[in-house]
């Protein structure tokens, strides 16, 4: 059985070895004290994980649990080009959780962290029905400097980090009853959040709009389009597949965490950043031309809408 006294010094203790200088003042008070670089702006976000809407625990190891916890807030703060400074956690958990499991998510989500230097500040814990995490992540980005989805114009280049559908294809055959071993090189299970290249691409003024594809290729860019007022169109055959996946998956599936981005036409791009492969998928356009947001050229040549068919919190999908 779970004991909240022996779990919250459980966590104060795992925490302590996650350091970073921007944290003047971490768990043991009523708040967090954190020190910006001079001329930074603060960077926040937040995401929920709970169990049986994002994970399994038939299915998803506790270590993977409290990875994909922090990976997730992570891969935001890369789409803004910044740089991770402490995270805050608030974790609910059934009294007849074994105490094991506790410590696997514990350790999982502190591992990522310890690599990017990202330190655990605080949080609460709480007895709940089902075990649900509420990660807070702060960073920070130079003055004015955050990339943002509103910044794609009409004849940039559409790119994707890595490849996509990968999550989404685990997930798939996990639906369909096939026992999937949940090593590190697989997304679904442990993703990376792609920093050093969001950082690069800040650095070198390179990306106009950015956004981390979390809920698949086809919403993520509508978010763009939106945010920018314009529309795209996508090359099918462009798109990096992921092994095991299809077309439909790469563009639908989501929990990929690789970065979309949009860049001049007059842009060199290289082919890798920071060890990464960056594929060219398509172009913005005026969003006039268009009766969607985004088209898709398929390999008959005919441009057809794409619907968006990625997560939706609300609609029975998983």
């Amino acid at each position: 059985m779970i004991q909240e006294r022996a779990l919250i010094r459980q966590i104060r203790q795992l925490a302590a070895s996650s350091l970073n200088k921007a944290v003047k003042k971490g768990i043991g008070d009523d708040c967090a004290i954190l020190r910006l670089k001079p001329g930074c702006e603060l960077l926040v976000t937040t995401d929920l994980c709970i169990e049986d809407v994002h994970f399994r625990r038939a299915w998803h190891p506790a270590a993977a649990v409290g990875h994909r916890c922090l990976a997730r807030g992570l891969s935001d703060i890369a789409a803004m080009g910044g740089e991770p400074l402490a995270c805050f956690l608030s974790l609910g958990l059934p009294e007849d959780l074994p105490h094991a499991w506790a410590n696997g998510f514990l350790r999982g989500l502190l591992a990522l962290a310890r690599g990017y230097k990202v330190q655990l500040a605080g949080g609460d814990v709480s007895c709940a029905s089902k075990v649900t995490a509420d990660i807070v992540v702060t960073g920070q980005v130079p003055a004015g400097k955050g990339l943002l989805r509103s910044g794609a114009e009409p004849g940039d280049r559409i790119y994707v980090t890595g490849t996509l559908g990968g999550s989404a294809a685990t997930l798939k055959q996990l639906l369909a009853g096939k026992a999937i071993k949940p090593t590190k090189s697989n997304p679904h299970f442990y993703s990376v959040p792609r920093l050093e290249v969001g950082t690069w691409l800040r650095k070198n003024r390179l990306a106009t709009a950015m956004i981390d594809i979390s809920d698949g290729l086809s919403v993520d860019l509508t978010h763009i389009c939106d945010e920018s007022g314009v529309g795209a169109v996508l090359i099918s055959n462009k798109v990096p597949v992921a092994k095991n996946a299809d077309l439909e998956l790469a563009l639908h599936g989501g929990e990929d965490y690789e970065l979309l981005f949009t860049a001049s036409s007059r842009a060199k791009v290289p082919p890798r950043i920071a060890g990464v492969v960056i594929t060219q998928i398509g172009e913005i356009r005026n969003r006039r031309d268009y009766s969607s947001a985004i088209q898709i050229l398929g390999d008959n040549g005919k441009v057809r809408p794409l619907p968006q068919r990625g997560w939706e919190h609300f609609a029975r999908q998983r």
